[in-house]
């Protein structure tokens, strides 16, 4: 089972937006009410919401496709930091970085990191954060063995509930 991960154009709204919904049913299903899981997929895991990112500069995606048939499974993205936390020119935030359980262990996670650090660096970057929440506890060990470090955190509204995240960090 070969998968493929490449650069995002903008064509790729839809596949993004299926993805993004799909991972956050999964993650969140039985953690958050259906309420504020409906509500966050429609707005911020609209196709329309990731057809304006993949229009704005200074955003990137890499999209994880299947070789065969080409559907896709995961991807990550990055963005100009919006987290609570004091930033500086060379930060970028990994914003997103989602793939469907079934291949979660498969090391897909660790290559779209890979890609993700390696398109920051390109861009200039010296360091990448995020914001993750405080209960997932199988991200953020995906992140602490990455080398991410706690340096703040956050409320962050799903729907409308507010619940707990971390910042973290990690040099590039």
């Amino acid at each position: 089972m070969e998968i493929l991960i490449r650069p995002c154009v903008a064509d790729d709204a839809a596949a993004l937006a299926l993805v993004g919904q799909a991972t956050f049913l999964e993650t969140y299903a039985g953690m958050l009410p259906l309420s504020d899981i409906l509500h966050h997929c429609r707005h911020e895991h609209g196709e329309v919401r990731y057809a304006g990112w993949l229009g704005r500069p200074g955003y990137r995606f890499w999209i994880a496709e299947m070789a065969v048939g080409g559907a896709p499974v995961a991807y990550a993205m990055t963005c100009p930091p919006d987290l609570p936390v004091q930033t500086g020119p060379g930060d970028v935030e990994l914003k997103r970085i989602y793939a469907l359980h079934r291949f979660h262990g498969s090391g897909l996670g660790p290559r779209l990191m890979a890609a993700a650090i390696e398109g920051a660096q390109a861009a200039g970057a010296s360091r990448l954060l995020l914001g993750a929440n405080r209960d997932n506890g199988r991200a953020l060990a995906f992140y602490a063995r990455r080398g991410f470090v706690q340096v703040g955190e956050r409320r962050f509204k799903v729907g409308a509930n507010e619940y707990d995240d971390v910042v973290l960090a990690r040099s590039l």
